[in-house]
Formats: structure tokens, sequence, C-alpha cells
């Protein structure tokens, strides 16, 4: 494995069973003549063009109503209908995402193939997920400018009903599941990149957050590049106060961990359009 600073990271592509060799959508199962595949990505894009053009106004009807439901189901299907790179961007910038405000931006070094969560989380966040069901996970791991740290991204489309996102979220926020150290999301530690020994015990910061106006966990979870092991992780809102004095905090791994995850929420928001009423 390459050291921290040694120069650009390799990147380490799984073959996801959603996407075709070029990282293109494709439906599971089926080949795709070329010329329908070209026409089924000029599709997306457009659909990503649209939703980027209305960037803050996703689902704005009242909740239960036509277009609110309607945009809720075609979030769910993002995950086979979008490209890989529409979801994870190869490099994400985060302005003013780190300590103090500066700026941020993270290199995608890997991609997981897209699966099931059998194996993905702890068995008590597995657990604790159980109620919205496990429909497709999808992850994607990151590395900063310096290559010092390494943070996985993971999108949980689930199978549940905006009911069913309502009453997780509100039992992680009454509960405080989302900082209990039991329930941290596992990384994704991709062979022949600067992951590979991005381990369970190497995580150091993360945060989880169940979207209720879409059917998807957005989570993230970040460690040093150098494999180095972490006896007390933190989650990233108590690594992000001001103040805090613990070894994960003055390194910025909270920052690592909710500001990707917070953009990469960005970007699954950016590809749901508008509803037809908003759009007139």
């Amino acid at each position: 494995m390459a050291p921290p600073g040694s120069g650009r990271p390799v990147v380490s592509f799984g073959e996801p069973e959603g996407y075709d060799q070029q990282a293109r959508p494709r439906p599971l199962g089926v080949r795709i003549r070329p010329r329908i595949a070209a026409a089924a990505a000029c599709v997306v894009l457009g659909i990503g063009l649209i939703g980027g053009a209305v960037t803050g106004s996703w689902l704005l009807g009242e909740p239960g109503d036509g277009g609110s439901q309607d945009t809720f189901a075609t979030a769910g299907t993002l995950w086979h209908s979008v490209p890989v790179d529409g979801l994870f961007p190869p490099t994400v910038i985060g302005k003013g995402a780190g300590p103090g405000g500066a700026d941020r931006i993270w290199t995608r070094i890997a991609v997981a193939p897209d699966t099931g969560c059998a194996d993905a989380f702890d068995p008590l966040l597995r657990e604790a997920l159980a109620p919205v069901g496990c429909e497709r996970l999808l992850r994607a791991t990151y590395t900063d400018a310096t290559q010092s740290y390494v943070t996985t991204v993971g999108l949980l489309f689930t199978k549940a009903d905006a009911a069913a996102m309502r009453s997780l979220d509100s039992r992680f926020a009454k509960e405080g599941l989302d900082r209990r150290t039991d329930l941290m999301p596992r990384p994704y530690a991709a062979k022949g990149t600067l992951a590979a020994g991005f381990g369970d015990e190497q995580r150091a910061s993360w945060t989880l957050s169940v979207l209720t106006d879409a059917p998807v966990v957005v989570y993230s979870v970040s460690g040093w590049a150098d494999d180095r092991t972490v006896d007390d992780p933190q989650p990233a809102k108590e690594a992000m106060e001001s103040g805090a004095t613990t070894a994960v905090a003055q390194a910025g791994l909270g920052h690592e961990a909710q500001g990707l995850a917070d953009r990469v929420e960005r970007a699954l928001r950016k590809n749901v359009g508008p509803s037809p009423e908003q759009s007139s």
C-alpha cells in the first residue's frame, strides 16, 4: 500500500450488479445493446440536469400529497437508474466543510458492488435498521487531498414507506442511536487502495441520517489512512464541537465524516426531478 502523500491514489472499482463495465446503469440480469444504453444514459443525464436546477426544492409538497409520494417512490429507484458518478462523484468539493470553515476536497478511490446488507453492518446496527428493510446498499470510499484520511460513505435504500422512515428517524433521535459506538457503520476497505487496511478497528468518527422524504439512510465513517487503530471513536457531531480536544476531533475526522455525507446526500437529491406541479 502506498504511504500517505506518495502520489495519486489507486482507484478500485467493484462491478456493481446494477451497472455495466463502464459504470452505466443497466436492468439487473439483462444485456443492453450500445444504442439502447446510450439512450438510457441521455435520459438519466436529463433527469440529473433537472434535479440540479431545483436543488433545495426537493419534496416541497405537504406530507401525503401526490407529488411528495411520487418523488419519494422515485428516490427509492435511484440505486439502479442513476450512474455511479451521479451518486458518488469522483471528486467532491466541500467548501467550508473542514475545521474552522476550511475547504475540503475528497477523491473517490473505490466503489463497492451494490449489495444487500447482511455483512455491511455490525449486528446491533443491522437490528436497529431492520424495521425499514434493505432493498440495496451502495458504498464508496474517499480520501482527502492530503491522503491522510479515508472515509466510506453509504446509501442504504430501504423497502419502507414514508411513515416507517419517519418512525425510524424518530427512534434514532429519541434514543440517540446515531451516537452509540456499538452502532457504528462498517467501512469499505478496498484492496490495492489507501483504504485497504480500513477495518472495524480503524473507525474513528461517523454519522448516520435517516431521511424522512426518501427511503434512504445516509451514513459515513472515517479514519486515518495509515491504518492506525482507534480506541475511542467519536460521533461526528461531538468531534465537530468547538473546543473538542480528542485526537479524533483535533484531526478533523468528524468533519471528514459529516462533510462527505452531507455532499453525497445533496448529490442524491439532485437526481430527483420536481413533480409536474412544481415544474409548471
